[in-house]
């Protein structure tokens, strides 16, 4: 499926989980160890006039992002937006902004370490939802869990990612299983195209 971007941001709520591909090395290694297309994920916070507001824990601070900036990074377009089964009721929604706003301009972590003082993707989107909601999405695994799954993981990047040494009991929270959580009914799931206005093609491999 392929719809114009505007089509799909007027569709977005408040709570709204967005999943992209991003052309990062690590992050391609990421889906490639999860065996997903998607490596990135946010959630929709608010809107500024027409325009959707993205919060994101991305490299180097965690941030606020246009739904346009954020589905821009996008290999080819691809998005998925997942929401809750459950709708928000108007004080989880408020939980939810000050639950993001309270994660924001945090230092990004490159070991993916759920219990450090840093953010990464997953988890901060994770964390904002459970904040509000008490719900939990997504499933905690450990690095070896996760990396040893699928025969063809390539450990060697792995073990240089981690200077030599991949921390194998290392808990972590990944895009893909957010995507696949029983909490999470899909919105939609394809491909975007740019409007007029952006001027630019989506990024390709």
């Amino acid at each position: 499926m392929q719809i114009p971007l505007g089509s799909l941001s007027s569709r977005l709520d408040v709570g709204d989980v967005v999943f992209v591909r991003v052309l990062p090395r690590p992050f391609r290694r990421v889906a490639e160890a999860t065996g997903s297309w998607t490596n990135h994920v946010g959630i929709v916070v608010g809107f500024s006039g027409a325009t959707v507001i993205i919060a994101e824990s991305k490299f180097p601070l965690s941030r606020l992002t246009p739904f346009s900036g954020f589905a821009g990074r996008s290999e080819q377009g691809r998005i998925a937006v997942l929401r809750l089964t459950t709708p928000l009721t108007p004080e989880q929604r408020a939980r939810l902004r000050l639950a993001a706003q309270r994660r924001l301009y945090t230092l990004y972590d490159t070991g993916f370490n759920l219990h450090s003082h840093r953010q990464f993707c997953s988890r901060f989107v994770r964390e904002v939802i459970d904040e509000a909601t008490d719900i939990r999405v997504g499933q905690v695994q450990t690095l070896a869990a996760m990396l040893n799954c699928r025969p063809h993981t390539d450990l060697g990047f792995w073990k240089m990612w981690y200077f030599g040494r991949i921390p194998w009991t290392r808990e972590t929270v990944s895009p893909a299983s957010l995507l696949e959580s029983q909490h999470l009914n899909t919105v939609f799931n394809g491909f975007v195209m740019p409007d007029e206005c952006l001027g630019r093609p989506w990024r390709k491999s």
